[in-house]
C-alpha cells in the first residue's frame, strides 16, 4: 500500500464516529441510459432497479465516458482522463516502457494529425479512493471487472483493495460460465493466470458468482465500515446469458419499438437480480440505513457490436473457439445491436449523449430523500470527492481532484458550484466536448467521414437527441464554450493531437484528396505528377474501398504503370469476411515504364461491400492514372488522378 497518509485524513479521523457509513458502488458495464424501467425502458425488466429508484435520488443528467477504462480510472482517481492518461479501453494490454511517449513515432501520409495513445494502466502514483478509505479505517473489497492494468503493479490489490476477486483484465471475462478460465472448446486461456478467480460448479454464471463473493464480503465486515466496489461484467461481451431468460424475452415486444435484443434483456435481468440480492443482504443485516449506495454505469449502451458488417464478428469463423457464441447470438438476436439508446444519439464509443449519458442512483436513508430526482450534471470525477465529503474525510494532500462533491445536491442543500463538465476522447472519432448548462459543444480537430463538422452545438433542453447543430446560428455561444475547452486542455495537461510532419494532402485516404475513399494497406499512396503513386511497406500491398456498392457482375478498368502480378478481390454484403479462395481476378503488368490498360470482368454475385485492388508494388512501385468499377446498368465509381490527361 502506498505511504501517502496525509495530515488531512489524520485530522478528520475524530469526525468519523463508530457508525461511519458503509459505501457500496455497484457499477454495470455498458448499461445505457434507457436500459432500465426507472429510466423508461418498456422492454427490459428491472424490478430491483425500480425498487432502488424509489429509495434513492435518481439523476437524469449523469455522465460517464464513452469507454469503460477511462471512466473507471476517473472514478478511482477523481481526475479527468486527460489528466490521469487512461483515455481508451486498453487496460488489458502490456504497459509501455517507462518514459515512453504516448504519441506514435509516425503516422501515414494521409493522416493530418498524430493522435496520442492512452495509458494502459492506472498510475500507481495516484492516490485512489480505495486507498483514502482504507487509511480512514475502511475494509476495502473489489469484485469483478478491473481493466485498469495487466501487470501485477497495476492490479486492484495495489490500488488500495485488500480483498479482491477478479479475472483477466480484459474488457469482458473469458467466459460467463464456469470454468471461467477456459474457452468454450475447453482450451485454457493465458488470461486465467491473471487475477484470482476460482472456478465454481460447471455452468455457474459469473454474475451470480460475483454476487456471492460480494455478499460474503458484506457478511464478514458487517460490524465495521466497508467499501464494496462491485463492478459487474454484465452486460459486456462475450454476452453470456441464461437461455431460460432469453427464451422468454425473445417472445416479447417493446411498446416503444426501440429495444428488442433478448440476450441483452436476459443479461440485464441477471444484473438486476444481483442488485436485488445485495440490497436484500444489507436489509437482512440491518445495515442498509447506514450504507451509502451508488448505482452507476461506466459508459453508454453498446449500439455497434454484432450488427451485420461488424468486423470483429466477421473474423470469427467455424472452428474458432468463439464460433459457438456467434451462432448463439444470431439464433437469439439476429442482426440486432446489444441495445438501443433512443432518444439519445448513437452509443458506446461516441461522444454523443448515447455514448456517455448513463443511469445514476444514490441511496442514503435519512440523508437523501427517497424517490427524488436531480438534473444536476455530474460525472465519474465527482464520486471521489462526494464520498469523502459524505464521510467527513479530507482529500489527500498533493493529489489533484478535478471533480466536485455533489453531496449538497444529494441532501438538497445546494448546487455543484461548477461551470461545466468536460469529456476528453481522442479516439475512434476524436473529439472533446463540454456541457455547460443546457448547451453542449463538440469540438473535433478535423472532419471525419460521417461527421463533417468540426464544431457541433446542441441545446439539450430542446434537443436531447442532438439532431440540430446550432453552431452556425450561435457563433457567440460556440466561442464562449470553445474558451472553456481551451482552459480545460491547459489545466489538465491534455495531450492534444499534433500535426503530422509527413502529411501529404494528396495521399490516399486524406480528406479532399482525389484518392479519398481508397484506403492503402501495407503501402503508401500519394498523388504525384498526375498519378497515384503506390509504394509498398508490407508483403501484400492493396488499396481497399467501401465506396463500390454495386450489384454484379462488374467491369474494372485500370490504367497503370508497373511490373508484376496483381488482382482484384471483393466481398459482398451477405458475407462476413473475404473468402480464402476465389472471388478474385488476377492481372499482370508487363512493362515497368509504360502505361498499360487493364480491363477485367468481375463475376460478382450479389452487391459488393468491400473491394481490394492488390498491386505488384512489392517489386518496386506502381503508378495509377485511373480506376473505374462499373455495373451493367452504367453505374460507376471512378478515381481519376490525371484529369483529362488520363484519357490520352
Amino acid at each position: 500500500m502506498k505511504t501517502f497518509l496525509t495530515l488531512g485524513v489524520i485530522l478528520c479521523a475524530p469526525v468519523l464516529s463508530a457508525a461511519k457509513p458503509n459505501i457500496v458502488l455497484f457499477l454495470v458495464d455498458d448499461m445505457g441510459w434507457m436500459d432500465s424501467e426507472p429510466y423508461g425502458s418498456q422492454y427490459y425488466e428491472t424490478p430491483h432497479m425500480s425498487r432502488l429508484a424509489k429509495q434513492s435520488m435518481r439523476f437524469t443528467d449523469a455522465y460517464a465516458l464513452p469507454l469503460c477504462s477511462p471512466c473507471r480510472a476517473s472514478i478511482l482517481s477523481g481526475q479527468y482522463s486527460s489528466r490521469h492518461g487512461v483515455t481508451s479501453a486498453t487496460g488489458h494490454r502490456p504497459p509501455a516502457e517507462p518514459g515512453a511517449s504516448r504519441y506514435p513515432e509516425k503516422a501515414a501520409a494521409n493522416k493530418k494529425f498524430i493522435y496520442p495513445g492512452g495509458r494502459n494502466y492506472l498510475d500507481p502514483a495516484l492516490v485512489t479512493l480505495a486507498e483514502v478509505l482504507r487509511e480512514a479505517g475502511y475494509r476495502t473489497g473489489h469484485f469483478g471487472k478491473w481493466h485498469l492494468g495487466l501487470t501485477a503493479p497495476h492490479r486492484p490489490d495495489r490500488h488500495g483493495f485488500e480483498t479482491t476477486w477478479h479475472c483477466a483484465p480484459d474488457p469482458g471475462p473469458p467466459s460467463y460460465f464456469s470454468p471461467y478460465g477456459v474457452h468454450p472448446d475447453g482450451r485454457p486461456t493465458a488470461q486465467h493466470k491473471v487475477g484470482n478467480i476460482t472456478d465454481g460448479p460447471e455452468g455457474e454464471y459469473i454474475t451470480d458468482r460475483l454476487t456471492d463473493e460480494a455478499l460474503e464480503f458484506i457478511e464478514a465486515h458487517r460490524d465495521e465500515p466497508f467499501f464494496l466496489n462491485l463492478w459487474q461484467y454484465g452486460v459486456h461481451g462475450p454476452w453470456g446469458h441464461k437461455e431460460e431468460y432469453t427464451r422468454v424475452f425473445a417472445k416479447k415486444k417493446d411498446p416503444r419499438g426501440e429495444q428488442r435484443n433478448p440476450i441483452m434483456a436476459s443479461m440485464l435481468k441477471s444484473v438486476d437480480e444481483s442488485l436485488g440480492r445485495v440490497m436484500d443482504k444489507l436489509d437482512d443485516l440491518g445495515i442498509a440505513g447506514k450504507t451509502l449506495f451508488i448505482f452507476y454505469s461506466d459508459n453508454g449502451g453498446n449500439t455497434h457490436s454484432n450488427v451485420k458488417g461488424d468486423r470483429k464478428l466477421a473474423k470469427v469463423r467455424p472452428g474458432h473457439p468463439k464460433y459457438g457464441f456467434v451462432q448463439d447470438w444470431r439464433k437469439w438476436a439476429g442482426p440486432e445491436a446489444p441495445t438501443n439508446n433512443a432518444p439519445l444519439r448513437e452509443g458506446k464509443g461516441r461522444i454523443y449523449e448515447g455514448g456517455q449519458r448513463v443511469p445514476l442512483m444514490v441511496r442514503w436513508p435519512g440523508r437523501i430523500e427517497a424517490g427524488s430526482t436531480s438534473n444536476a450534471v455530474v460525472g465519474p470525477i465527482d464520486l471521489y470527492p462526494t464520498i469523502l465529503a459524505a464521510l467527513g474525510v479530507a482529500p489527500p494532500q498533493g493529489h489533484v481532484i478535478d471533480g466536485v462533491s455533489f453531496l449538497p445536491v444529494l441532501e438538497q442543500k445546494g448546487g455543484l458550484g461548477r461551470e461545466a463538465l468536460f469529456t476528453w476522447f481522442p479516439h475512434i472519432v476524436p473529439a472533446v466536448s463540454v456541457r455547460a448548462g443546457e448547451f453542449k459543444l463538440i469540438r473535433r480537430w478535423e472532419p471525419h467521414p460521417g461527421y463533417p463538422d468540426v464544431r457541433e452545438l446542441y441545446d439539450l433542453r430542446k434537443d436531447i437527441g442532438e439532431t440540430t447543430n446550432l453552431a452556425a446560428k450561435m457563433p457567440a455561444k460556440v466561442k464562449e464554450l470553445d474558451r472553456l475547452i481551451d482552459r480545460f486542455i491547459a489545466e489538465t495537461g491534455a495531450l492534444a493531437p499534433k500535426p503530422n510532419p509527413a502529411y501529404q494532402p494528396g495521399a490516399a485516404g486524406a480528406a479532399g484528396s482525389p484518392a479519398a475513399g481508397l484506403v492503402p494497406k501495407m503501402c503508401t499512396a500519394t498523388v504525384v505528377d498526375g498519378a497515384l503513386r503506390v509504394e509498398a511497406d508490407g508483403r501484400t500491398p492493396f488499396l481497399g474501398t467501401a465506396q463500390v456498392k454495386m450489384t454484379g457482375p462488374l467491369t474494372a478498368k485500370l490504367r497503370l504503370r508497373g511490373m508484376g502480378p496483381g488482382r482484384i478481390q471483393w466481398m459482398t454484403r451477405d458475407q462476413e469476411e473475404f473468402p480464402k479462395e476465389g472471388q478474385s481476378v488476377p492481372f499482370t503488368l508487363t512493362e515497368r515504364d509504360a502505361w498499360q490498360e487493364v480491363e477485367l470482368q468481375l463475376p460478382v454475385k450479389g452487391t459488393t461491400r468491400l473491394v481490394r485492388l492488390y498491386l505488384p508494388a512489392a517489386d518496386g512501385r506502381v503508378d495509377i492514372q485511373s480506376i473505374e468499377y462499373a455495373d451493367r446498368s452504367g453505374q460507376s465509381q471512378t478515381w481519376n488522378f490525371a484529369g483529362p490527361a488520363a484519357a490520352k
